[in-house]
């Protein structure tokens, strides 16, 4: 089965009031009881590593194929609390949606896992050989660095909210200690940067926590 990521920043403004935040929040968890919906969770950004991303909260969502990743896109409690919750409070949205390279095991991620989400940019003009080389060094983080409880990588397929990036990953840790061990190995990180880095025009990289399913009850 092909699973369709589908990863959603926002930016809130700054100041608005944190009731209104949580109704956005609790609102889009709530929207893990449509059908088309595999996995979903929202909450806030735990941190942005990058100067590109000035974002404050984001969406994770899983789906069998792209028709259901449509349907949930087009569903009336969707569209309700995108328009009655969302934009009331966000200067800035970026989506991102891509086929995994593989079935993430399991699908629903537990409350307390640390997810890092990586957004690429590629410079213009770069050959399909060339993006095969950045998606095979991510996927080959699996493989070399510890903790890793799954990775899926692949190339985005609604380029309208994007802002032009193209290549996405999601990597999986059981929870923050272990995602900030593996940052801890700078040398092994330095050397995957450099593999790829003479074809990338722009990076966002943010990491969140999966909220606990209280946290929609608030």
């Amino acid at each position: 089965m092909s699973i369709i990521e589908h990863v959603v920043l926002f930016k809130v403004r700054e100041g608005t009031d944190q009731s209104k935040v949580d109704a956005m929040v609790n609102g889009l968890n709530g929207l893990v009881t449509l059908d088309a919906v595999l996995h979903l969770a929202a909450g806030p950004i735990l941190r942005v590593r990058s100067s590109l991303s000035n974002f404050t909260h984001i969406l994770h969502s899983r789906y069998k194929s792209k028709e259901d990743l449509d349907a949930y896109g087009s569903h009336p409690e969707h569209q309700r609390v995108v328009k009655e919750n969302g934009q009331p409070i966000c200067e800035d949205i970026m989506a991102v949606d891509w086929v995994a390279d593989h079935e993430p095991n399991p699908l629903v991620l537990p409350p307390g896992s640390a997810v890092k989400v990586t957004f690429l940019k590629l410079k213009d003009n770069v050959s399909n050989e060339a993006k095969g080389e950045v998606l095979g060094v991510i996927k080959g983080i699996e493989e070399e660095i510890s903790g890793i409880q799954q990775i899926t990588c692949g190339e985005n397929f609604s380029p309208g909210r994007a802002k032009g990036f193209s290549i996405a990953s999601i990597v999986v840790f059981p929870g923050v200690p272990e995602m900030e061990a593996a940052e801890s190995n700078e040398e092994l990180l330095s050397l995957q940067k450099e593999k790829i880095r003479e074809h990338l025009d722009g990076v966002i990289v943010v990491d969140y926590v999966i909220p606990s399913p209280s946290y929609s009850s608030l």
